[in-house]
C-alpha cells in the first residue's frame, strides 16, 4: 500500500495493542518524516516520538488516546505554521496506515510532562500510532464524508484527474468532521474554500484542517503525474463571498 492507496482506507484508531514496535520501524518513520515536502518550506519544524509501550505515560487535555506511542511535532511560530503542521502530520498518518499501523490526532492532548517547546518551536499537536486492537482501515464507502455533489460547484464538466483529486479531498478527516471545505472546478483550477467562520472558530484547527486537506491533494496530484500548484490567486482573494472563505487554488501548470 502507497501513501495515495491510504488515503481512501484509513480510519481514526483510539484502541490500540501496548506492545513495542521494531526499532527500525520507528526508524524508518523518522527517515519519512525528513523527506516529506513541506507546505511552507521555510517554516523549520520537528518531530519526536514518545515511547509509551508500558504504559507508564499519563495524558491532559481533550480528546486523548491511549496508545504506545506518540508522535509530536513542534514548529516555528511563522504565518500559516498550523496548516504545515496539518500537511506534515497527514502524510505521516498515511505512512503509518501504509505500514500497517493504526493513528489518531488527539486535539488538544498531550503526553504529561513532554516538552511544549524545543528550542524555538512550540509543540502544536500530538498523533497516537501503534498496532490497532482491531482493523486499522475501512472500506471507502464507509467513510462518514459529504458527497462532491454536496461540496463542489462545476462551472464545467470536471475532468477525470479533477474527480480523482475531488474524491481525495472529500475523504480528507477534519475536526468533529466538520469538513469545512468547499471547492469550485472551472478551467484546470480547483479554487478552494472554507464555510464562512470556520477559521475564525477555532484558527489552530481551522488550519491544521486545511494542511490535511492538501495533503490529500498534492499526494494524489504526484500519483497521477499532476504538475500541480497551490497558490492563493489575487483576482479571487480580493472578492466577497457571502457563505465561504477564500484560501487557496489548486492549478495545473500549462
Amino acid at each position: 500500500m502507497n501513501l495515495s492507496e491510504a488515503i481512501y482506507v484509513r480510519k481514526s484508531v483510539r484502541n490500540f495493542i501496548m506492545e513495542p514496535i521494531s526499532a527500525k520501524i520507528l526508524e524508518d518513520i523518522g527517515n519519512f518524516y525528513q523527506e516529506i515536502p513541506r507546505l511552507f518550506p521555510s517554516i523549520e519544524t520537528e518531530l519526536g516520538i514518545i515511547d509509551n509501550s508500558h504504559g507508564q505515560q499519563r495524558l491532559r487535555g481533550f480528546f486523548g488516546v491511549k496508545a504506545p506511542y506518540y508522535l509530536a511535532l513542534y514548529s516555528e511560530k511563522n504565518d500559516k505554521y498550523q496548516m504545515n503542521a496539518g500537511y506534515i502530520l497527514e502524510e505521516l498518518c498515511l505512512y503509518l496506515t501504509a505500514k500497517g499501523l493504526g493513528s489518531c490526532f488527539m486535539g488538544s492532548a498531550v503526553v504529561r510532562g513532554s516538552a511544549t517547546m524545543r528550542g524555538n518551536k512550540e509543540l502544536v499537536l500530538m498523533v497516537a500510532f501503534g498496532k490497532s486492537r482491531s482493523a486499522h482501515t475501512r472500506p471507502q464507502h464507509e467513510a462518514k464524508r459529504l458527497s462532491l455533489k454536496e461540496l463542489c460547484v462545476y462551472k464545467e464538466t470536471p475532468k477525470e484527474w479533477e474527480l480523482q483529486v475531488l474524491e481525495a479531498a472529500r475523504l480528507a478527516p477534519s475536526s468533529h468532521n466538520s469538513q469545512p471545505w468547499r471547492f469550485v472546478v472551472y478551467a484546470n483550477r480547483i479554487h478552494i474554500f472554507s464555510k464562512k467562520g470556520h477559521m475564525e472558530r477555532s484558527k489552530k484547527l481551522g488550519e491544521l484542517n486545511f494542511g490535511i486537506l492538501f495533503a490529500h491533494i498534492m499526494i494524489v496530484a504526484e500519483e497521477l503525474w499532476l504538475d500541480l500548484d497551490l497558490i492563493r490567486l489575487e483576482d479571487i482573494s480580493q472578492k466577497t463571498f457571502s457563505n465561504n472563505q477564500y484560501i487557496l487554488s489548486a492549478v495545473l501548470k500549462s
